[in-house]
């Protein structure tokens, strides 16, 4: 049962569900994620956390970034069954198709880099990778 609760709670957010479905359709990094979402970088990675500790999504490092994409429902009888049927639901939702045709269409480096810049001061010239 702690299975099953883990999995459904992780469902029990609104940008949980959104990340999902971005997922559903291209692998991103947590810039990305940030970027459409309009949140912060510690709450996307706490919903990214979240998710992965349901078994709802995987990730792997390349190069600088972790790439996450959809889990494939090997560590939950209930997370596969929920990743078979979340690919067909909310599909015609208006927000959530919204939100698909607003995936970012900067490169990946340009959003994660213009992150590392607007996170920087104004006067900081030092490169991004050794001022964060």
């Amino acid at each position: 049962m702690r299975d099953f609760i883990r999995v459904v709670k992780a469902l029990s957010d609104p940008n949980r569900v959104k990340i999902l479905k971005m997922l559903q359709h291209r692998v991103m990094c947590v810039c990305e994620i940030q970027a459409a979402l309009g949140l912060a970088q510690p709450t996307v990675s706490k919903h990214l956390q979240i998710l992965a500790n349901a078994g709802l999504v995987a990730s792997e490092k390349e190069g600088l970034w972790v790439n996450y994409r959809l889990g494939d429902g090997s560590t939950s009888p209930y997370a596969a069954t929920l990743l078979g049927n979340i690919r067909h639901w909310l599909e015609h939702d208006a927000e959530i198709q919204s939100l698909v045709k607003r995936l970012p269409a900067l490169s990946r480096e340009e959003i994660c880099r213009g992150q590392v810049t607007e996170s920087r001061p104004k006067s900081d010239t030092r490169s991004p990778i050794t001022a964060i």
